[in-house]
């Protein structure tokens, strides 16, 4: 007996929306005053976490409800790119983080989603273990590095620097990981009729 699949609008989707749609409340806040105005830096601190919980939730809920969908499993990482690539830019604009980690992060996020984009002629690919713990440690790099970091205490700056180390690492590792697999997808794959 098969079950029906789940509706493609649903909660879970549309907090991965929601989280698209807050990107450039963000965006404004910590452009505003300059980009260094420590309350507007805790403002869009605070809209940056709220975005990155949604990615916590809308997966958790999707899971647990039986609502997962192919659009939400194409979605979902896109929603994070954005949210992660906008911060990354924004923040190497406003001389806050080294350019290099921008434009390593982001060939890579944006080779695999690519990457995704062609694979979808035989699968869906979903994001994997490493690639979520890509994610939250990239988010919580990120949030360190959005606090207003000339008024707080060294030791934050110190470990903003440290998870995003980590979190480089663990990007490119991944991505390579991705690519064995869309390498091997690709080698044993049949092309379904009429794609």
């Amino acid at each position: 007996m098969s079950t029906a699949p789940a509706p493609v609008w649903n909660l879970a989707n549309a907090l991965t929306f929601a989280r698209i749609a807050l990107v450039p409340f963000f965006a404004w806040a910590l452009l505003a005053e300059g980009g260094h105005d420590p309350q507007w830096r805790l403002v869009a601190t605070a809209l940056f976490v709220v975005a990155a919980v949604t990615d916590r939730l809308d997966g958790w809920y999707a899971r647990t409800r039986g609502q997962v969908t192919d659009l939400g499993k194409l979605l979902d990482p896109i929603a994070d790119k954005l949210l992660i690539g906008t911060a990354l830019v924004l923040l190497s604009a406003l001389g806050d983080l080294p350019w290099w980690v921008t434009v390593v992060i982001l060939v890579r996020e944006l080779g695999i989603t690519v990457m995704r984009f062609f694979l979808l002629r035989y699968v869906v690919l979903p994001a994997s273990r490493g690639g979520k713990l890509k994610t939250v440690l990239q988010s919580v790099a990120i949030g360190l590095y959005l606090l207003p970091l000339d008024s707080l205490p060294g030791l934050v700056e110190v470990a903003a620097a440290v998870v995003m180390g980590a979190a480089v690492v663990v990007t490119v590792v991944t991505g390579v990981d991705y690519v064995r697999v869309a390498a091997r997808i690709r080698r044993t794959a049949v092309v379904p009729p009429g794609v």
